[in-house]
């Protein structure tokens, strides 16, 4: 069994920001950037935006407040809830689980997680990852009555009372937070350790994303923290949890543009991780039809053409992730207000940069 330790921390935790120097078109590009970002500005609910190219940090900079209640101004080390951003990390601790030899992909779901039912007996790991599974939607079923938020244990309950699936496992593409809460389960299960803690000592530490946590009551409190906001009869109002928000394995990671900046480095770059699963992990798993710039999933990203990227969504907080790959530029936006979706305003950034155009 080979285990890939967390090496070279030195080297990354090494990696800070501020900005690469640069020449005067960039100071024009960061000044256009700003510009866009002007909604965020001010003494509203805020964003972070990162621009990275070849693993550089080119632009860096917080708008608006991190926390309305105390003027805490957002910045580039404000803790933002991710949502389902958090699912590339997820993934890709499943494949270092993979790559120590402690699960297999293909493994049947069941063998991990039993008393499912049997329309499910065919689901694999695989299947989960790439949104093939065809796994009801657990934020359907929730309990009636319900007063408390629910934990990732708590979905595998609930599918353990929906015996069908959307299709035949394998056969279809369906996003699935449900798949990919039982996938936090599995990875505690092949560790023997909590899904936060792994995550902590497999990934983040090792990459330097010192402040990054999959968050829960019981661990340690998430510093420069945004709180959740959205907007109710002209007026903000803090809208920070809903009774999903701890839930971890689809949407639970808090982190920053600083940190954020450390793992976007680590996958341009693989210094930490074994390159074959940065590869992996952005390669086509599973046809996707009828959606805006994507045409496959892969394990745990969006992926299209040039293009390899997550949105996440979640009670006030609306966040997107971007990698062009030909170009080697990464765009982070992440916001503490329920609207807009930034993915548009993430593209129009991108393209002052050199992406192609949206």
């Amino acid at each position: 069994m080979r285990r890939f330790l967390p090496v070279l921390l030195a080297a990354a935790s090494a990696f800070a920001l501020p900005v690469h120097a640069s020449d005067d078109n960039d100071a024009a590009r960061r000044q256009a950037s700003d510009a866009l970002m002007a909604d965020y500005h001010g003494q509203g609910p805020g964003a972070a935006l990162l621009v990275l190219k070849h693993g550089q940090v080119l632009h860096a900079r917080g708008y608006g407040l991190a926390d309305l209640d105390t003027g805490q101004a957002v910045d580039t080390r404000t803790n933002f809830r991710l949502a389902s951003v958090s699912k590339q990390f997820t993934a890709m601790a499943v494949l270092l689980l993979a790559a120590d030899g402690s699960l297999q992909l293909d493994d049947p779901l069941a063998r991990w997680l039993p008393g499912l039912p049997p329309a499910t007996r065919t689901v694999t790991l695989r299947h989960l990852l790439a949104h093939a599974s065809g796994l009801v939607d657990y934020e359907d079923h929730l309990p009636v009555g319900l007063d408390k938020q629910l934990r990732d244990a708590d979905v595998l309950a609930i599918l353990r009372g929906q015996d069908r699936t959307y299709f035949p496992p394998g056969s279809s593409y369906r996003y699935s937070n449900s798949g990919y809460a039982l996938l936090a389960l599995v990875v505690e299960k092949a560790s023997g350790q909590a899904y936060a803690e792994f995550l902590r000592q497999r990934l983040f530490l090792p990459l330097g994303m010192n402040h990054t946590h999959a968050r829960t009551d019981d661990g340690p409190a998430i510093a420069f923290r945004a709180y959740g906001y959205r907007q109710l009869d002209g007026h903000w109002q803090r809208s920070d949890q809903s009774l999903t928000s701890a839930v971890l394995g689809d949407g639970g990671i808090y982190s920053s543009a600083e940190d954020l900046a450390r793992w976007l480095a680590q996958l341009d770059t693989p210094r930490v991780l074994p390159a074959s699963l940065v590869s992996q992990a952005l390669s086509a798993a599973n046809p996707v039809r009828g959606e805006l710039d994507v045409s496959h999933y892969g394990l745990g990203w969006r992926l299209h053409p040039g293009l390899a990227w997550h949105s996440g969504e979640s009670i006030g907080f609306r966040n997107v992730l971007i990698r062009f790959p030909e170009q080697r530029l990464d765009i982070v936006l992440l916001s503490n207000r329920d609207a807009p979706e930034p993915y548009a305003l993430a593209r129009r950034i991108a393209a002052l940069w050199g992406a192609p155009q949206p």
